[in-house]
């Protein structure tokens, strides 16, 4: 059973701009798919709609099989549920947003201290249960190769080392999914390879991935699959290597073209 399933999913921003038009894939469980594109073709608005971050005008998403949205159900869009629904996925932004009051280790355990006052048992257990959070988060920053940063603040870290956080941060959530978009974009290039190093390293530990990525060496060699996007529909998607190397659309074969181009 697939892990994550997308069904005709639509969404329009007003007054008429539809940016997803019937987008329909699914996800198996360690597999790691790279979404490629050209700006504006959808990318970033898909991954927005699968975190609900942005509600979709059609269409449905299950995880797991089971179906978290149905945009004819009113009953699967209450604000209460959402929360709950964005524990299935792990988002990554380009621009990091990591807190700058808090370091790093903070950073990474405060999503998860925050769930744990919800629970009956945390005045009782206060002290194990953040001891417990803390530990984990030790152990993602040590993961991610950033032992030695874990008590450095934002502005003390390098762009990569920021963004090793971001992806620390959404491993410590433990979601079904984790979701990058566009990773390294707001990289240096000499900083682009560190943080690609660690996603390499999540694909070889057979951790479930959507990337959007503009890194087209790297969607070949990593994902196990590649959906070519554009005007917001699904063009081509196959093998990484095939779709990368041997298109068979047109507009993906004209897309890759400017990409070897620029």
């Amino acid at each position: 059973m697939a892990v994550l399933e997308i069904k005709n999913i639509h969404k329009t921003f007003l007054p008429n701009t539809h940016v997803l038009r019937g987008i329909d894939f699914s996800l198996e469980r360690g597999e790691s798919v790279a979404v490629i594109g050209s700006s504006g073709s959808g990318k970033t608005t898909l991954l927005r709609c699968i975190n609900f971050l942005e509600t979709p005008d059609e269409g449905q998403i299950l995880v797991n099989g089971e179906t978290i949205f149905d945009a004819k159900d009113p009953e699967t869009q209450k604000e209460s549920e959402i929360r709950k629904k964005r524990l299935h996925f792990g988002l990554v932004f380009q621009s990091f947003n990591l807190f700058p009051q808090y370091t790093a280790l903070k950073n990474v355990m405060l999503a998860g201290e925050l769930l744990a006052k919800e629970r009956p048992d945390y005045k009782q257990k206060k002290k194990q249960i953040v001891a417990d959070i803390e530990k984990k988060a030790r152990e993602i920053l040590t993961r991610v190769g950033l032992a030695e940063k874990m008590d450095l603040y934002p502005h003390q870290l390098s762009g990569g080392q920021q963004q090793r956080v971001a992806i620390a941060r959404a491993l410590a959530m433990e979601p079904d999914i984790l979701c990058f978009d566009e990773p390294t974009s707001a990289l240096d290039p000499e900083l682009t390879g560190e943080v690609l190093r660690v996603i390499r390293g999540l694909a070889e530990q057979k951790t479930t991935m959507i990337i959007v990525t503009h890194e087209m060496a790297f969607a070949r060699d990593v994902a196990d699959r590649v959906i070519f996007m554009d005007e917001g529909v699904i063009v081509e998607q196959g093998r990484a290597v095939d779709v990368i190397e041997h298109p068979q659309q047109e507009r993906t074969r004209q897309f890759l073209s400017r990409y070897t181009e620029q």
